[in-house]
This record gives C-alpha cells, structure tokens and sequence, in this order.
C-alpha cells in the first residue's frame, strides 16, 4: 500500500501545496491551523506536523491526513481573488480529495467480485481524470511519472491474476520482521530470548482469536466507568449542578448537560422505566466509559488540555425509523454527561444525556459521502448500551452549525 500512500498521495499533497501557493500564499498556513483543530477521535493520532514537512512524513501520517483532508480543503476559498492563470474551484480540490479516499479504501478490499473490481476501475480513472485536469501544471514532468502510470493501467490486471493488493507482496518481508521478531525482541528482557519470542507470539496470537470472535458479536454493553467526576445525592443536585454551572473550569457543553440533565431523568423514570415517586438516590457522573466492544466514550472539560466529548451512533428502534430522517438507521448524536444512577433495592442505571444532531438540509443531506448535520435542541438520557458505537464528527469550517460525519475513519 506504500505505492499509494507514500506514493501517489504524497504527490497528491505536494501538487496542492503547489497550487494553493500559487492561488494565494496564506492558504497553506490556513490549512495547517485547521488541521490543528481536528477533534480527537479513539485511536487516530493528531496531526501534528506541518503540510510544510511533508519530506519528513511517514506512511502513518499520509494515512491521516487522508482521513481528513476533505474536511480541510472543503470552503477553504472562494473566488479567483488574485486573478490566478488555471485557478482551480474549491469544490473541484475537495471532490479529488474524496474520490481518492473512495478508490483507497475500496483497494484494501479483501475480495474482489468482477462487479466490485469493474467499479474500482471507473472511480479509479473518474479520481485520475480530476487529478490530471487539477494538478497537470503543477507538475515539472506533466504527471508522467512511474506510479501513476502502474497505478492507472496495470493495477486492474494485477489484481486479476494475483490477487488482492494487500496480498503477499515486497513489504511483507518488512511487516513479518517488526511484529514478529523486532517488537518481540524488544518486549523481553534478553534471557532466553526464542523462547520468550514464542511465548509473546502465541499470547498475541490467542488474544486476536478472542477479539475476532468478540468482533463477530458486536455488543455494546458497558464494561465499566473510569474517572469519577461528580457525585451527589438527587435531593441536593438541582443545587449541585447550579453551582457547577457558575465553575469557569467546566466546558459548554457539560453545562449544558447539567442544565438538562434533571428535566430528562424525570421523563425517563416516567416514560421509559415508568417508575414513581423515587425520592432518593446518588448519582454520580463519569468522564470516561468502555464499552465492551472495546469503544471508549469519552465525556471531560480537558484530556491533555483539550475538551473531548464523544460523538455516537444510536440504532433507531425499527418502529420508529419510518418517523425520523435517518442515515440507513442510524441516527447521531454528541455526549454531554454520563452518570451512574444507584437507587435502593434497584440494579443501577447506566445513563447518557444525548444531544442530537439532524440533517442540516432535507434535500442534498450528504457532501463528498458523508452525513452533513447541525446540532439541534432536543435532548434524551438514554441507558449507554443502547449507543452502537462512537464517531469522528467534524465542524465544517468557516459555517454555522454544519458538521461533517467522518466515513473515511474505519
């Protein structure tokens, strides 16, 4: 897969640098801040480095910035200011952005049916056209360069008489070296070492057995709570949560929570538990829980310095789905609080105050393959493993209230 990204991407980002140095020289220091801003997301590293270090990038790296470079360059500029000679429409840099994830992500594929492989070629050469057309004048040798032409012409044929592109290939000599010798070396402590090696490997080994057959299930039964923030009793927490509104440590979004966190519980015990008159219990509020498919939802004002506030994808019950405007069933929604609720003589609730986002527009309600949203004033505290699993969402920059579901993190 080095071919592609360190490969032809790497000559995708080279090529737009180029570009929106020529169209106007601040755009590639916007797009630096902007990748700053990326929210986090569980198991996606930030990019920290500057477009401007490119020759210093690993093939992890090019791999991030695949997954948002279409939010990036999306509304980065809008007219031909400078009256630039073969100026390049922003829509046109975003949908080349897209189109490149497409073919990417659809040449990790395990299988290839004739179907799927016939549509692989015409996104391929759909994405190659709209590169040619933006980036041909950015390049000394006019894109006649080795990869793009094995890329375009010869990959199709490969993949019919050899099979998958993440098959056995010259990198697997390199990736069968680091995981199964080199990091295993460097794990033990040089006594014994083969036999230290075996054992690793075979503990790896069992361990990706059971989280295959744990992937197989998909629950989403929560594990556990970690980092207790809050803790009161329901008599005293209209009180409790007024004066945690007024702490200026507290981020927007929890006070938000616990400003609608007591109108909610009153309309789950009455609506979804149908119990009444519980006088008494503890609630305790959380910043972290795990599910057991091994998410993690995150709800703190700061994780290493910054507000995290999870994002998540909720199943609309079957009944329901024909009444709300969804994404195939999916409907989505952001973190404010997470709480434990102990009642006497009762198991203990495990519950998430939800906001929910909804289309941004009735019609066109997707850009470049991904659900564009706004977050909407309507609220519900649900039981945490009815959440399918989390989400990177991004703010669209430079517009109110639209957000971009990232498809392109798998």
């Amino acid at each position: 897969m080095h071919h592609l990204d360190l490969g032809l991407f790497h000559y995708q980002i080279e090529f737009t640098q180029a570009l929106l140095q020529k169209q106007d020289s601040s755009l590639v220091n916007k797009i630096d801040n902007r990748l700053s801003k990326i929210p986090r997301f569980q198991k996606f590293q930030m990019f920290t480095n500057r477009l401007q270090s490119i020759s210093r990038m690993t093939a992890k790296e090019y791999r991030i910035l695949m997954k948002v470079m279409v939010s990036v360059v999306d509304n980065l500029y809008k007219e031909n200011e400078n009256n630039v000679e073969n100026f390049v429409e922003n829509k046109k840099l975003s949908e080349v952005y897209a189109k490149w994830n497409k073919i990417y992500m659809m040449s990790r594929s395990e299988i290839f049916t004739e179907s799927d492989l016939e549509n692989f070629r015409k996104d391929t050469f759909e994405w190659a056209k709209l590169f040619v057309e933006i980036f041909k004048p950015y390049s000394c040798s006019k894109l006649k360069f080795l990869k793009f032409h094995l890329w375009i012409y010869h990959i199709f044929k490969s993949i019919c008489q050899f099979g998958i592109i993440n098959g056995y290939t010259t990198e697997t000599y390199e990736s069968l070296y680091k995981d199964f010798i080199k990091i295993p070396y460097r794990i033990n402590n040089k006594k014994n070492v083969e036999e230290q090696i075996m054992k690793t490997l075979k503990r790896q080994d069992i361990i990706n057995v059971i989280n295959k057959k744990q992937k197989k299930k998909k629950p989403t039964k929560l594990l556990n709570f970690s980092s207790k923030l809050f803790e009161t009793k329901l008599t005293e927490a209209n009180i409790y949560f007024c004066e945690k509104m007024n702490d200026p440590n507290i981020n927007d979004n929890m006070i938000k929570g616990f400003n609608q966190f007591l109108e909610w519980f009153d309309d789950f015990l009455d609506n979804i538990l149908e119990v009444k008159n519980i006088k008494e219990c503890d609630i305790i509020i959380y910043g972290t829980a795990t599910l057991e498919n091994r998410s993690i939802i995150r709800v703190k004002n700061k994780f290493h310095d910054k507000p995290w506030f999870s994002n998540v994808a909720i199943s609309m019950d079957s009944n329901e789905s024909s009444d709300y405007q969804s994404d195939e069933g999916l409907c989505y929604g952001k973190i404010l609080l997470m709480a434990k609720i102990e009642i006497e003589e009762k198991p203990p609730l495990n519950l998430a105050l939800v906001q929910w986002y909804d289309f941004k527009f009735e019609k066109n309600s997707y850009l470049y393959n991904c659900p564009l949203l706004k977050l909407v004033e309507l609220y519900n505290l649900l039981p945490i493993e009815t959440i399918d699993n989390i989400l990177h969402i991004i703010l669209r920059f430079d517009e109110d209230n639209e957000y971009f579901v990232n498809k392109y993190i798998s």
